[in-house]
């Protein structure tokens, strides 16, 4: 496998870019090594700039469920360009995005564009406070809501359970007001509802944690949330910028059949390119600005190019007979893989939910982020490497899920396999 070009490209972005990378992860810190700098995308191949080839796994972290470059999402793209990137004005496409999404989220009346997830959830979360008048918010250790300041909030001591700063740069007063828990421990909310469910204004939650591995929700966690929201006044959020239109057209909400009062959005409904959206119910949706007090704006927020892009995939993915392909192909790899583990004595627990896996190297059972944590990274990083020798591009991180998309085949799935076989019998 050649690696020069990708090592020159490094040592320059090194020098013009923190860590040589825009988002941290893509750094390969986690595993080792340098990355490979990605020339372009085809179906379910990716290839780097010495010309290898890759079967991808990472799908840019999960929008793209029907593959790279899909001609019927690459042509509304150059249709749509053609016509103006960008106007600051509203546009007819946008009427359109937001009739799909309230038509297929259950949870959703009334819905508004933004430019990122981070953007969505830091929005909802305004909204939120603004809505309820109250100030705190719980979330859960683990998972990923973006990188505002108030959700980077890390796990506190003592009985309070109140964030401390997670990162530098975040400030105890944008963290206090943060509480965070553990998923799936639906005792420890019921418990802080208890002791300060008037002041919390909403939960966030994952509804199937991506963001430290593959970990679903237990029985009646979910509805549990929901019970709880409800009799204390607080708002429900679901934070669904993975698992919007990955699980099916109606997202995790309609999987599980619980509804949220606020969902947010990104990811797929973007095709590929920057979005997001945050949406709900009606009373609480126009508290916003223009209609009501909380404000928030976006110069891009509806970009018609990106909408294009989003609104085909989803009406390509009115297919329903993608989501059973999705679901076969990845139940496929992931027993695959775990039986290939297995037979080398390997020590791994697997998870998967539709087109979504992770397979930790751990005993198990992994239920949230302590248990997730105990999993040995240095095999994990092993195998990576292995893999990545072997043309499979999974994510550089234990904790990261790997997509499945409608453009891998079964023989793309059996070559992962192989390839995971033959390096767990170089271990054993």
């Amino acid at each position: 496998m050649k690696t020069d070009k990708s090592k020159k490209l490094f040592e320059k972005a090194v020098g013009l870019i923190p860590g040589g990378v825009n988002s941290p992860v893509r750094a390969f810190k986690a595993v080792g090594g340098e990355p490979p700098f990605i020339q372009r995308g085809s179906g379910s191949k990716i290839f780097d700039a010495d010309g290898n080839e890759y079967i991808d796994y990472v799908g840019s972290y999960g929008p793209l469920i029907l593959g790279h470059a899909h001609p019927k999402v690459l042509g509304a793209i150059s249709e749509a360009a053609q016509n103006g990137l960008t106007f600051g004005a509203p546009t007819e496409i946008e009427v359109e995005m937001a009739r799909l999404i309230t038509k297929a989220m259950p949870g959703v009346e009334k819905v508004r564009m933004v430019s990122s997830g981070t953007e969505a959830v830091m929005s909802a979360l305004r909204l939120s406070r603004g809505f309820t008048g109250r100030t705190k918010i719980i979330k859960f250790d683990g998972c990923y809501h973006g990188h505002s300041d108030s959700m980077l909030a890390a796990a506190g001591s003592g009985v309070a359970t109140l964030g401390i700063a997670g990162s530098p740069g975040v400030t105890d007063g944008a963290a206090e007001d943060t509480i965070v828990l553990d998923y799936n421990d639906l005792e420890s909310v019921e418990k802080t509802f208890e002791r300060m469910g008037e002041d919390i204004a909403a939960l966030i939650v994952e509804p199937v944690a991506a963001n430290m591995g593959l970990i679903p929700p237990t029985e009646g966690f979910l509805e549990g949330l929901k019970s709880l929201t409800q009799k204390s006044g607080a708002l429900l959020i679901f934070d669904e910028v993975i698992t919007g239109f990955r699980l099916g057209l109606s997202g995790a909400q309609g999987f599980y059949d619980v509804k949220p009062d606020l969902t947010c959005l990104g990811k797929i409904i973007g095709g590929g390119l920057p979005v997001g959206a945050f949406g709900g119910r009606s009373d609480v949706m126009d508290q916003l600005a223009p209609n009501g007090p909380v404000y928030q704006a976006g110069t891009l927020s509806g970009n018609p190019v990106s909408l294009s892009a989003g609104l085909m995939t989803l009406k390509l993915l009115a297919d329903k007979a993608i989501y059973s392909q999705l679901d076969e192909r990845a139940k496929r790899l992931s027993e695959g893989l775990e039986a290939a583990a297995t037979a080398a004595k390997v020590d791994v627990f697997s998870t998967r939910l539709g087109s979504m896996s992770t397979v930790f190297f751990t005993k198990g059972p992994v239920i949230d982020y302590k248990s997730a944590k105990g999993s040995d990274l240095k095999a994990f990083a092993s195998f990576f490497k292995a893999m990545l020798k072997r043309g499979i591009y999974l994510a550089p991180s234990q904790f990261e899920a790997a997509f499945i998309s409608a453009a891998h085949s079964q023989e793309d799935i059996d070559k992962t396999v192989r390839a995971a076989e033959e390096y767990f019998l170089e271990l054993s």
